[in-house]
């Protein structure tokens, strides 16, 4: 049964990349990158092997730590994990738990993320290879911290699939995620300044993160070589404790899962009106409009977006803060204009299979681009505007006030531009609606950030005109200037956006069809 299932989880991703070149291509790039990455990581443990025992236990501890860590978290902050086999379409199968729990953990390890975890953890033995028993004993540390970030991760996500059943949990797990995120700017910080001013701090914070579950593992083999086998046992027992206890919470969350699958209540409770529908014309792009913003306000995965919003201005605060100069309060507003403007790039993906409604009722590509758009304009104009103005205001530049504005509308409504146009020709691999909004599918989060990055590339030549005009006025402290950037982005911005839309209509009413197969294949 496990080798059945295993077959499985390969058979359905060989299919998805079949069915999706780039994606294939996606997953060949960082599986490259992951392999140069494993190089660096083998040729530097190496190097380790040649300096003191203490300072191989520190870099092996602090590392393994970060691992298993950024297994256990990061699919909370980024696009989540692999899941080709969900244990959810399992639910009907006669599968014991115990045998879903060995096939789901070897099918983590043998991804491209979990073998190259795998290969990297067990490349720390190369640090006690002058040692052979305490090498041996550092793989046997690696395949249980190896294990520890596959079920850690697999813990977390079924877990988040638990609590984010009702829209009420759902947006307490937004919150929930969204302090730690808030905290990420003092924290990196506060890091960053330990490590360059508190350097001999290092064993310390290493002996303090050994007595964690996230770094017990690892201290094994460097406690043996200082010659400490007493606390070895000790730090080797909270490891495999960890391990017990992970999987132990795993297996009782996936026993809920599919004894209890999770019910969404988005169509439950009491209605209270048409909500946006009431507020928007009755005209096809009132109607999407309208569609959008209830998308914006209940669906978990559009909250992604709006996180970044509070997190910008956090980082930013807490770095200029750091330094005394707080001009640098300048980027926010045109940071959040690009992530706003860039928000709807994966509208049509969304809507998932419910995109066939806007092909049968004959919703015209110009009547969907404006309706998003609009709907995004609700909300992302006056954000811009307000943060644009309180960062001029806290960092005492009211000289630069307009010349900002051109710069963050320009680049805002442009943005606008580019997602309407990109957003009408292709479908990227997200998270279907219901999923957990942090799953992730196999090489669909490389997709997107190689198209992203290619698409903020495009941004910023579009937005040129009006970012060089202000940064002259500024260099030059001529406010006319300002108004001039201010003037030069609403109008070019505003002919960008026409364009992307028209365009962006126009293969929408082109493709519609082969759209809508490109999202039922992501199902």
């Amino acid at each position: 049964m496990v080798a059945h299932l295993i077959r499985l989880r390969f058979r359905l991703l060989a299919n998805s990349l079949t069915r999706s070149p780039w994606q294939a291509v996606a997953v060949g790039l960082g599986t490259m990158y992951g392999l140069a990455m494993l190089f660096l990581a083998v040729i530097g443990l190496l190097f380790l092997s040649a300096a003191p025992e203490e300072l191989g236990r520190t870099v092996t501890v602090l590392g393994g730590a970060v691992l298993v860590l950024g297994w256990t978290f990061l699919p909370l902050l980024s696009s989540g994990i692999d899941e080709t086999v969900e244990p959810a379409k399992l639910a009907t199968f006669p599968i014991p738990i115990p045998t879903l729990l060995l096939a789901l953990a070897i099918s983590g390890v043998l991804g491209v993320p979990g073998i190259i975890t795998t290969l990297a953890a067990l490349a720390t033995s190369l640090v006690w290879w002058h040692t052979p028993a305490i090498a041996v004993v550092a793989v046997i540390c690696a395949i249980i911290g190896a294990l520890t970030c596959v079920v850690g991760s697999r813990m977390l996500a079924a877990l988040t699939v638990r609590i984010s059943s009702g829209r009420r949990a759902r947006e307490a797990k937004t919150v929930l995620v969204l302090i730690p995120l808030l905290l990420l700017g003092p924290a990196i910080l506060a890091v960053s300044t330990l490590f360059r001013e508190f350097r001999s701090l290092l064993p310390i914070i290493s002996d303090v993160v050994s007595w964690t579950p996230f770094g017990a593992i690892w201290a094994v083999p460097g406690d043996l070589a200082t010659g400490r086998p007493g606390l070895a046992a000790l730090h080797a027992l909270v490891g495999v404790a960890t391990l017990v206890a992970s999987t132990a919470v795993w297996r009782w969350s996936l026993d809920r899962a599919l004894e209890r699958p999770a019910v969404s209540t988005a169509t439950g409770g009491a209605r209270r009106g048409l909500g946006w529908f009431a507020v928007f014309s009755g005209t096809p792009t009132g109607a999407v409009a309208a569609r959008s913003l209830t998308y914006w306000a209940r669906d978990p995965r559009y909250a992604q977006s709006l996180i970044s919003v509070p997190l910008v201005p956090a980082i930013v605060f807490f770095y200029t803060g750091a330094s005394g100069d707080l001009s640098g309060l300048l980027f926010v507003g045109p940071i959040v204009a690009v992530l706003l403007g860039m928000s709807i790039y994966t509208d049509v993906s969304y809507d998932n299979t419910a995109f066939s409604l806007h092909l049968q009722t004959a919703v015209s590509g110009r009547a969907d681009r404006w309706g998003r758009v609009i709907a995004v304009s609700v909300f992302a104009v006056p954000t811009t505007i307000i943060l644009t103005v309180a960062s001029v205001w806290i960092s005492d530049s009211g000289d630069r006030l307009v010349g900002m504005l051109g710069i963050s509308l320009g680049l805002l409504i442009t943005g606008l531009a580019l997602s309407s146009l990109v957003s009408g020709r292709f479908a990227f691999s997200v998270p279907a609606p219901g999923e957990n909004p942090f799953k992730a599918r196999p090489g669909g989060g490389f997709t997107l950030m190689l198209s992203m990055f290619a698409s903020w590339t495009a941004l910023a030549v579009l937005a040129l005109p009006e970012m060089v005009i202000a940064l002259v006025g500024f260099a030059t402290f001529n406010e006319a200037l300002g108004w001039v950037a201010l003037a030069v982005a609403l109008v070019l911005s505003s002919v960008f956006l026409v364009i992307g839309v028209r365009v962006g209509g126009t293969m929408l009413d082109n493709r519609g069809p082969e759209l809508l197969v490109q999202l039922q294949r992501q199902k």
